[in-house]
């Protein structure tokens, strides 16, 4: 397991699925965590169950102003900001793009490519400011190709991939890996949602087809190490069995 101590984590999305397990997984290996999500129950009881290395910040990704403060508040608290985990997502609405509406198609992209450049934009001056810095960001199967119905999902997590990249052109000179990680489908509550839309042969897929949240959460935090420096400016993907070897999910 990558050590972490002394490290600090910002997860975004941090509530539940693979962000709830990132935060487990990355406080086990011994770094503090900001939780941030806009479920301020489900965050407060996550906080309180990792201790008191666990920071709980309720906030709107798709509002750069509260991503921004949730910044400030970790590195008040924390006093830096080492990684930044870009989790947070939205996969509705799943609707064909001749039925879609506009205003909630526009939300999708605020949270999954907005809120992911908020949270960029925001964590890259202190990281910039230490000289290091790791931001991962989850991606999907979904960027590089269309799924029916998912017309928004899509667009955004392609955009999301993208800034991946950029901030790859812009500062990895100056310290600062970014990587993506396409986990594959994960058993987690945007699966139910899939599940339920019944649209395209996602939906028809079994939940054991889906694999644990703790898989990506491992993966993360394998990519915080020395040895994923490979993969810098690029995306990993969960399906590829060498990689789940590197990680230590299979044998």
């Amino acid at each position: 397991m990558t050590d972490m101590t002394g490290k600090v984590a910002l997860i975004t999305g941090a509530s539940r699925g693979i962000g709830a397990a990132t935060a487990r997984v990355f406080a086990q290996a011994g770094a503090s965590v900001a939780l941030v999500s806009r479920s301020n129950e489900a965050l407060a009881e996550l906080a309180g169950e990792i201790g008191e290395t666990a920071l709980a910040i309720p906030c709107d990704i798709s509002r750069y102003w509260e991503v921004q403060a949730a910044v400030s508040a970790t590195v008040q608290t924390f006093g830096q900001v080492d990684v930044l985990v870009n989790n947070a997502g939205a996969i509705e609405p799943i609707v064909h793009m001749a039925d879609a509406d506009p205003e909630s198609w526009g939300q999708t992209i605020d949270v999954n490519l907005k809120g992911v450049f908020h949270a960029m934009r925001a964590v890259l001056p202190v990281m910039l400011g230490q000289g290091s810095g790791s931001i991962l960001t989850v991606s999907s199967g979904a960027a590089h190709g269309p799924v029916e119905a998912w017309s928004a999902y899509c667009a955004s997590k392609a955009g999301a991939a993208m800034l991946t990249r950029s901030v790859d052109k812009e500062y990895a000179h100056l310290g600062i890996r970014a990587i993506g990680l396409s986990p594959g489908t994960v058993q987690t509550e945007m699966q139910k949602v899939i599940k339920e839309s019944g649209i395209n042969p996602v939906s028809k897929l079994e939940w054991s087809d889906h694999i644990p949240p703790e898989w990506p959460a491992r993966a993360l935090l394998w990519l915080c190490g020395v040895e994923a420096d490979e993969f810098e400016g690029q995306e990993v993907s969960l399906r590829d069995e060498a990689i789940r070897r590197r990680v230590g999910l299979i044998e």
